[in-house]
């Protein structure tokens, strides 16, 4: 095993999470023409590790206290997540959906995405 293969298997060993991705894709409507969005699982029960970083500092949002919050999902590199879908990540006993809010940043061990809390697709 070289090196790039020993940091990639000692990154995938702390993996505690599982997650599903689900893109809305055209499906047509039978009988017509008529493509309708519809949402479809393209990854299922993949491996991953969610990490969060609080900010230290709050700001005041229309009189409102606000902390941010850094959430990253770390994964296989060899997975195509598209931005804007829907994933939905189990670790530590809860369950929580988010989607991916920019592009990954992709390394030879693993690609790291950034998410946001799932409100709806787009």
């Amino acid at each position: 095993m070289n090196a790039q293969e020993a940091h990639r298997k000692a990154i995938e060993s702390r993996y505690s999470g599982r997650c599903t991705v689900t893109e809305m894709q055209g499906v047509k409507e039978p009988g017509t023409n008529i493509l309708k969005q519809t949402p479809k699982v393209v990854l299922a029960d993949q491996p991953c590790r969610m990490t969060h970083k609080s900010s230290d500092t709050t700001t005041v949002v229309n009189g409102v206290a606000v902390q941010s919050q850094s959430i990253k999902l770390l994964i296989s590199p060899d997975l195509d997540i598209k931005p804007g879908s829907k994933v939905t990540i189990t670790q530590d006993g809860r369950t929580a959906d988010f989607k991916q809010s920019g592009l990954p940043a992709v390394y030879p061990s693993h690609q790291e995405i950034s998410l946001v809390i799932f409100d709806k697709y787009g």
